[in-house]
């Protein structure tokens, strides 16, 4: 991506606000059913919702790391309709009752997503920039995040289309990634994004070097993605264009029209865009970042007691070890067992072995049977 390439800078309206940094607004990406999470994260409750790690919710997280970015105004919310008013809620718990809302009536994927939030900053100016952060993730260094999204967002500012890539911390099948090219001020050029690897290739780009883990947070300039999208999925541009343009206002809540919301192509920023631009870049963080993924993910980051279980609830170990327990409203009790992942709910009980935890979509899209008459 050579920087000269970059599209230049959109001036303001105004000769002072013309050589002023651009405005930042957050978007906030709250959809996604988290079914490698069940039983907890349902269709109805999905994880974002749930506080999985910490005393609040994944959202409530995510939205009070997005208000205190420098600089940062309104934040923006994308969640399906049904979630408004408790995505409202939660925004709320964390200092942002004014939150805008835009409300999804079905997925589209990330880069339907990515235009409306785009759409929305342009509105008040055009060269805004748009911090895209996925709801459901946990950063431990929340000061390492800070001091990269500085860098991103300069780099955004200047015209790039801009990651985080995050250190790698070993050989990860279930993650995508970048290799980066020649340095550009905090960051560096894309060379390529890669596809989730095998096992093999994971160590491979990990020997080789240079190489990070896509997590999904995208910072850009409104009117550059929108370019970007125009040039390069027309479709989806047009599309979200015109549900924009149709959406019904009530307050906070913005209403899509279902009709052409539908119309709109559904695909990920990450192959409609970032991987087409000829501006992409990629800013390096290790910010203890974890997706939240799985219930490893969880068992991962808990406290363990002396013999490394993490017992949640009414739960309680007789000479178990390695174990994971989350009781909602029973009591649970292990006895004598190893490396076990164990999730109660009122109507459900997950009970899986810590290496098959990745699996648990499976059962979270079983069709139950009807209980017999007794």
């Amino acid at each position: 991506m050579p920087s000269e390439t970059m599209p230049p800078r959109s001036p303001a309206a105004g000769g002072t606000e013309a050589a002023s940094a651009p405005p930042l607004r957050a978007a906030i990406l709250c959809g996604g059913a988290g079914t490698r999470l069940w039983p907890l994260s349902r269709d109805a409750a999905p994880k974002q919702f749930h506080a999985l790690v910490g005393a609040r919710s994944m959202l409530t997280e995510t939205v009070a790391r997005a208000i205190e970015m420098p600089g940062a105004g309104r934040p923006l919310i994308l969640t399906a309709a049904a979630f408004g008013a408790t995505a409202a809620e939660h925004a709320a718990l964390a200092g942002a009752a004014d939150a805008e809302i835009i409300l999804e009536p079905s997925g589209r994927n990330t880069a339907p997503a990515a235009a409306l939030a785009a759409l929305a900053a342009a509105d008040a100016r055009p060269d805004t920039v748009v911090v895209l952060l996925p709801s459901d993730h946990h950063i431990a260094r929340p000061e390492a995040f800070r001091a990269a999204l500085a860098d991103a967002c300069t780099l955004a500012a200047q015209g790039a289309i801009v990651t985080l890539g995050i250190v790698p911390e070993g050989p990860h099948t279930g993650y995508g990634y970048i290799r980066r090219g020649a340095a550009l001020g905090g960051g560096y050029e894309v060379a390529r994004f890669i596809e989730k690897p095998g096992i093999d290739a994971a160590h491979r780009l990990l020997a080789e070097g240079g190489c990070y883990w896509n997590a999904g947070i995208f910072v850009f300039r409104a009117d550059v993605y929108l370019h970007e999208l125009r040039t390069h999925r027309p479709d989806i541009a047009g599309a979200a264009e015109a549900a924009w343009r149709a959406a019904r206002r009530d307050g906070p809540m913005v209403h899509l029209d279902p009709a052409l919301w539908a119309a709109c192509p559904g695909e990920s920023i990450d192959y409609a865009v970032a991987e087409k631009t000829a501006h992409a870049a990629v800013v390096p963080v290790d910010m203890g970042w974890n997706d939240v993924g799985s219930w490893l993910s969880l068992k991962d980051l808990a406290a363990r007691d002396a013999a490394g279980n993490t017992l949640i609830g009414d739960a309680h170990s007789f000479g178990a070890r390695d174990c994971y327990v989350r009781a909602t409203s029973r009591h649970v009790a292990l006895v004598g067992v190893q490396d076990l992942i164990v999730v109660e709910t009122p109507d459900a009980v997950l009970i899986v072995h810590k290496d098959a935890a990745q699996d648990v979509k499976a059962a979270a899209t079983q069709p139950r049977a009807p209980r017999s008459a007794s």
